[in-house]
């Protein structure tokens, strides 16, 4: 374990390459720790360790220990975690967003040479800020598209899951959905229930009663019923 010193100027280092950059002869692990030492220099900082993952993928981060230790280290220093690119520190934007949040709560900073990035300054923040909003945007803009394609293909009554929403059952192409009459009528029963003030456990209540049962279970849970009227507002709207 480092130990702890009083210090501003200590940072971490952090590099990775994957399999398929290494074949590729990509930014290798010397060069990013070359210039990781370099800024180091640069700045005066201390370079207390610098930690690798060789031949590891970016897609995830709680399979890389490098990176992990390189993670606590930074946290218990609360110094910068320098890496030569935000690549290397995950493929993945969200992610990023993550890790660096993990790492301000500990009073620790980022900082990315390739990007420019250092959030040990006012202008470093900004920046990474206007990256943040910019990945929320971008995440919410693909929940838009995922939604409102979901619903065009279940307006055509397309299979989009292996399992068969309720109201619907397989046709014989194996991949069409048709209507269920009798479950069909359950669903207008619950939509008339809940129109009507009733909570999600007294729908079921109904439901059961009056011999409208779930597909794959002997109750209705209020959760099954509640995907059951989302997915009809959302296949209302699509229509």
């Amino acid at each position: 374990m480092l130990p702890v010193i009083d210090s501003p100027k200590q940072a971490i280092g952090y590099v990775r390459v994957s399999s398929e950059e290494q074949r590729d002869q990509g930014v290798s692990l010397e060069a990013q720790q070359a210039k990781i030492q370099a800024w180091a220099t640069f700045t005066d900082a201390t370079l207390l360790a610098v930690h690798i993952d060789a031949g590891i993928s970016g897609k995830r981060a709680d399979n890389r220990p490098g990176l992990q230790l390189a993670l606590a280290d930074a946290r218990r220093h609360r110094c910068p975690l320098v890496v030569y690119s935000l690549s290397r520190l995950s493929r993945s934007v969200m992610d990023t967003l993550t890790l660096t949040k993990d790492l301000e709560r500990a009073g620790a900073d980022l900082v990315s040479l390739s990007e420019d990035i250092n959030t040990t300054t006012a202008a470093g923040r900004m920046v990474f800020k206007m990256l943040s909003v910019l990945a929320e945007f971008e995440r919410e803009q693909l929940a838009e598209r995922t939604t409102v394609a979901m619903a065009h293909l279940r307006h055509l009554g397309r299979r989009i899951s292996g399992k068969i929403p309720y109201g619907y059952t397989l046709a014989a192409d194996g991949a069409s959905l048709i209507e269920d009459p009798d479950e069909q009528a359950g669903i207008r029963r619950m939509v008339a229930l809940r129109s009507a003030g009733y909570s999600l456990r007294a729908i079921g209540e109904c439901l059961e009663a009056e011999g409208h049962w779930p597909k794959a279970s002997q109750h209705w849970a209020p959760a099954s019923i509640l995907g059951v009227l989302k997915r009809q507002q959302i296949v209302e709207a699509a229509a």
